[in-house]
């Protein structure tokens, strides 16, 4: 049995293998809610046999979207469609195959137009498709780049009213099911932003030091995990360097997680870079995996690799070696939604085939008649 394909405890949930797939943005929701483009994409995923699935970055409330297609969980017509997809997709699902969702809010990288219309940050005049631009927060009023518009610097009480939105969408992924509640604490969203002096200028208890700017991420994912059940397990994505001198970098990365699994985080995915727009990222398979495999070591929490990893060959280097417990895959399965039997095929390692689809077993290995 090789590593890829073995059982992975995450606290109260146990994975069927280590492989995940990574939420990956659609852009394609209105207001919030998804439709049947969101249920067709998680339904082709759930059928690959992952460990753990997880929903794209799901915005905790409106201004919190990067872009107007973005998805959200902070209405009840968002909740509602969330638990037909997750209902449809598990029905799907290989057995063991778990369900997560990402929470996040993007802070002052909010108010963008989709990707493929340029990412640029709307303005108040522009008249798109995706509609007008709104307000954004931040930490600091400092603006991503210097053609974005700049975000108002958040007062407490308004931190406050965020945090009690990321632990209401919280408690709405609880009631659909959803085996893994993740936060987004990395490119450079709002909690991110908080965390990063490149971001953070604030001169009160929320700035200033290590600790200041910690303080308040910590305080929303205390939050959050105490509004989940112990049935569910809790992790974040952080940022381990952001490339840009200055910026934070694995030390931070491993501080920031030792507090994390105090309050009861069971593991985090280690991603990097985002903060800075002319950042220079050495971007390559599996460039960010020596910061999981560092974490790893000082923490010994769990933790998720991801970037660049396609190759089920290096996939399993990374978990058999021991510098990550799974790995997390995006692209990889856009282009091919049945990657986890390519790599069970490539690997010799059993997987699960719905029984409709047996007859694929071995296709990408043999030389098949067709007729």
């Amino acid at each position: 049995m090789t590593t890829l394909f073995t059982p992975l405890s995450l606290g109260p949930v146990e994975l069927g293998n280590r492989i995940v797939v990574s939420p990956m943005c659609q852009y394609l929701a209105k207001d919030g809610v998804p439709g049947d483009w969101h249920l067709q994409h998680l339904m082709q995923l759930s059928l690959s046999g992952a460990g753990l699935v997880m929903l794209e970055s799901t915005a905790v409330e409106a201004r919190g979207r990067i872009t107007h297609g973005c998805l959200g969980l902070y209405s009840d017509e968002s909740e509602e469609a969330l638990g037909r997809i997750l209902s449809a997709s598990r029905s799907a699902a290989a057995p063991g195959t778990k369900f997560g969702i990402q929470l996040g809010h993007a802070g002052r990288k909010a108010s963008t137009q989709v990707p493929w219309k340029g990412g640029a940050h709307l303005s108040s005049g522009d008249a798109l498709v995706e509609g007008q631009a709104w307000e954004t927060v931040a930490p600091s009023a400092l603006p991503f780049t210097s053609t974005w518009a700049t975000p108002r610097a958040l007062s407490e009480s308004e931190m406050d009213e965020i945090a009690n939105a990321y632990v209401d969408a919280a408690v709405r992924a609880v009631r659909l099911g959803f085996d893994v509640v993740e936060l987004h604490s990395a490119h450079a969203y709002l909690l991110h932003q908080f965390l990063s002096p490149l971001s953070n200028r604030r001169t009160d208890s929320f700035g200033g030091s290590v600790a200041g700017r910690q303080r308040w991420p910590l305080a929303v994912a205390a939050r959050v995990r105490a509004a989940l059940p112990d049935s569910i397990a809790f992790g974040l994505r952080i940022s381990a360097n952001e490339w840009t001198p200055g910026g934070l970098d694995v030390d931070h990365a491993i501080g920031f997680t030792h507090r994390l699994k105090e309050l009861g985080a069971t593991y985090v995915c280690v991603s990097s870079g985002s903060a800075d727009f002319g950042a220079k990222v050495p971007w390559g398979p599996g460039f960010q995996v020596p910061f999981a495999d560092a974490i790893r070591r000082a923490t010994g929490i769990r933790v998720r690799a991801v970037g660049g990893i396609a190759d089920p060959v290096q996939a399993e280097e990374i978990v058999h070696s021991g510098k990550a417990d799974m790995v997390a895959l995006a692209r990889a399965f856009l282009a091919d939604p049945r990657w986890v039997w390519r790599a069970a095929e490539t690997l010799d390692a059993p997987t699960y085939y719905p029984p409709p689809y047996e007859r694929a077993k071995g296709l990408r290995r043999d030389a098949v008649r067709v007729g």
